[in-house]
C-alpha cells in the first residue's frame, strides 16, 4: 500500500484494510540436500507474512544471494534456484511498514573481515532510531532503513572470534521484538526476543535442522515439529549438532496474540496452541457473548471462516458460503475512478444472491482495522439482497499501534481508537456490530492477560516505546525488517 497515495488509500481493498505482519523467516543446515529448493518451498508456506519482496541466501565456501521485489514465485525459477548450490540456507518473505525498496529485501548479507555474514529478520526494534544516531555518531554509514543493517553493526563492534557470543552482546543492546536467523559459512543460528512476541520454531528433516516463523512451513518441506524457540533463546547448529544458550533471565512472556487472530495461518501451531482450533474457539466464545437472532451465518473468507464455523456451530444456525473470495486475483493496477475502485473489491469478493437474499445475516470477521473495508462488504452483501446485516468481530477492537512488527497503520487510522462501538456500527452501516471480548479470547486460549501481548487492544506494552522516537501515536515506525 503506497503510504500518502490517496488513489491506494481509498481503494481500502480486502487485504489493505488488515493488520500486515512485516516477515517471515526461514532457516535449514541441510548439508547434502537442496537447501535453496527447500528454503523455496518453505518461504512459499509462509508468503502469507510478507508480499512485497523475497530472499534465499545460502552457504557453500562462501554465502550466495538472490533476492527482489514480489511474491516468491515471482522472485525465483529453477535456474536461480539451481545457482544456490550450499549446505545451508535462509529465507525471507517481506511486507514492509513504509519503503518497499529492493535496497531493504532480505536476508541481507555483510562481509567482515572474518568472513561472511547473512541475516533474515521479523519484527521491530523500539530504539532503532537511538541505536542508529550512535553508530553513525561513530562513522558508520547505512545502506538502508532496515533493522537488520543496525544488528549488522552492532555484530561488527562486538565480534572477537566467537559469533554466539557477539550476538549475546547484540541482544542486550537492541529492544523490541524480533525473531532472527543468521548463517556463516558454516553454521545456522536463530534467536527469538525475550519477550517471544514474533514466533519461530524448530523442526528435523531427515536429522537436518529446520528453522521457521510457523510450524505450517515445516510441514510444507516435510519437516518434523521438534518444539518452539523458547523467549530469550538462541539456537546454533552445525557439524557438531544443535546447541540451545539462554539469553535471558526475563520470567514475563509474551507472544502476540493477533497471531491467533489473523496473521498465522491456520493450520500452524504456535506456543503449543493451533491456530484453527483457536479460531474456531473464538467464534463459539463470540455465539456466547452476543447471541443474535438470524438466519444465515456467513464468513468474510478466509480469515473469518473459521470463526464464523464456530459461531455457527454454538448457536445452531446454518453457514453458508455467502461470500467468495476470488483465490487467483493478486495485485492489479488501481485506476483513478470510483467505479473502477469499488469494481477492484468486487475482483476479490463476490456475493452469492441465492444465498443471501431475504435472510438476516450475521457477518463474521476477524478484525476491524480502518473499517472501510467492513462498509464496503456490508454494501455488497445488502445489495445482494441481505434483509439484516448483523456484523460480529472475533477479537476486541483494535485501538492502539503495534511498535512491535505489524502494521496497523497510524492511530488516527484505527477506527476504534476514534469511535465507539456504535459509531463504528453506523460508519459500516450494519444493523448491529458485535466485538469478541478480551476477557473471552483469552478463555478460549487458556492464557492469562500477563502471558501475551494483547497491546493493540488494551494499550498495555509488555516492552517500554516510550523512546521509540520512530514511533508514535500519529506515525507508525518507518523501519522494522
Amino acid at each position: 500500500m503506497a503510504g500518502g497515495d490517496p488513489v491506494s488509500d481509498e481503494l481500502a481493498c480486502l487485504e489493505c484494510d488488515k493488520a500486515k505482519d512485516e516477515c517471515g523467516v526461514f532457516g535449514i543446515y541441510g548439508p547434502g540436500k537442496n537447501v535453496s529448493r527447500i528454503t523455496y518451498f518453505g518461504l512459499h508456506a509462509l508468503q502469507h507474512r510478507g508480499e512485497e519482496s523475497s530472499g534465499v541466501a545460502v552457504a557453500g565456501g562462501k554465502i550466495e544471494v538472490h533476492k527482489g521485489m514480489g511474491l516468491v514465485t515471482e522472485v525465483f525459477d529453477d535456474d536461480i534456484l539451481n545457482r544456490l548450490q550450499g549446505d545451508i540456507g535462509i529465507g525471507h518473505v517481506r511486507y514492509s511498514m513504509k519503503s518497499n525498496s529492493v535496497i531493504n529485501a532480505q536476508p541481507q548479507v555483510f562481509r567482515y573481515p572474518w568472513g561472511m555474514v547473512a541475516l533474515a529478520y521479523n519484527g521491530n526494534l523500539t530504539n532503532s532510531t537511538d541505536l542508529m544516531e550512535d553508530l553513525s555518531r561513530k562513522g558508520v554509514i547505512f545502506q538502508s532503513i532496515s533493522n537488520t543493517e543496525i544488528m549488522a553493526n552492532l555484530l561488527a563492534r562486538h565480534y572477537e572470534g566467537d559469533i554466539e557470543e557477539a550476538l549475546r552482546k547484540v541482544t542486550c543492546e537492541i529492544q523490541g521484538a524480533y525473531s532472527l536467523v543468521v548463517m556463516t559459512q558454516n553454521k545456522l543460528i536463530g534467536l527469538r526476543d525475550p519477550f517471544g512476541i514474533r514466533p519461530l520454531c524448530l523442526g528435523d528433516l531427515d536429522g537436518s535442522f529446520v528453522l521457521a516463523s510457523e510450524s505450517c512451513a515445516l510441514n510444507t518441506v516435510g519437516a518434523e515439529f521438534i518444539r518452539n524457540i523458547s523467549p530469550g533463546e538462541m539456537v546454533a547448529i552445525d557439524g557438531g549438532g544443535l546447541k540451545s544458550t539462554s539469553l535471558t533471565n526475563n520470567n514475563r512472556q509474551a507472544p502476540c496474540v493477533f497471531e491467533y487472530v489473523y496473521l498465522a495461518r491456520p493450520d500452524s501451531t504456535i506456543d503449543d496452541i493451533n491456530v484453527n482450533i483457536a479460531r474456531f474457539g473464538f467464534g463459539k466464545q463470540l455465539a456466547q457473548e452476543n447471541k443474535v437472532d438470524a438466519d444465515v451465518v456467513v464468513g468474510v473468507p478466509y480469515s473469518g471462516t473459521t470463526a464464523a464455523l464456530g459461531y455457527a456451530q454454538e448457536r445452531g444456525l446454518p453457514f453458508m458460503e455467502g461470500l467468495i473470495k476470488n483465490r487467483y486475483v493478486g495485485r492489479t493496477f488501481i485506476q483513478p475512478s470510483q467505479k473502477l475502485r469499488d469494481l477492484r473489491v468486487r475482483l476479490k469478493l463476490n456475493p452469492v444472491k441465492e444465498i443471501l437474499e431475504g435472510k438476516s445475516i450475521v457477518m463474521v470477521d476477524d478484525s476491524i482495522v480502518r473499517g472501510t473495508t467492513s462498509r464496503k462488504i456490508v454494501k455488497m452483501v445488502r445489495e445482494a439482497g441481505a434483509r439484516k446485516v448483523h456484523f460480529v468481530v472475533s477479537c476486541p477492537p483494535i485501538a492502539h499501534p503495534c511498535y512491535y512488527g505489524i502494521k496497523t497503520t497510524s492511530r488516527d487510522e484505527l477506527i476504534a481508537s476514534r469511535r465507539n462501538v456504535e459509531e463504528i456500527r453506523h460508519h459500516i452501516g450494519a444493523d448491529s456490530l458485535y466485538y469478541l471480548s478480551l476477557r473471552g479470547m483469552l478463555e478460549v486460549l487458556d492464557l492469562p492477560e500477563e502471558k501475551v501481548c494483547a497491546a493493540c487492544f488494551t494499550g498495555k506494552y509488555p516492552i517500554d516505546v516510550s523512546g521509540c522516537r520512530a514511533c508514535d501515536n500519529k506515525s507508525f515506525s518507518e523501519k522494522g525488517c
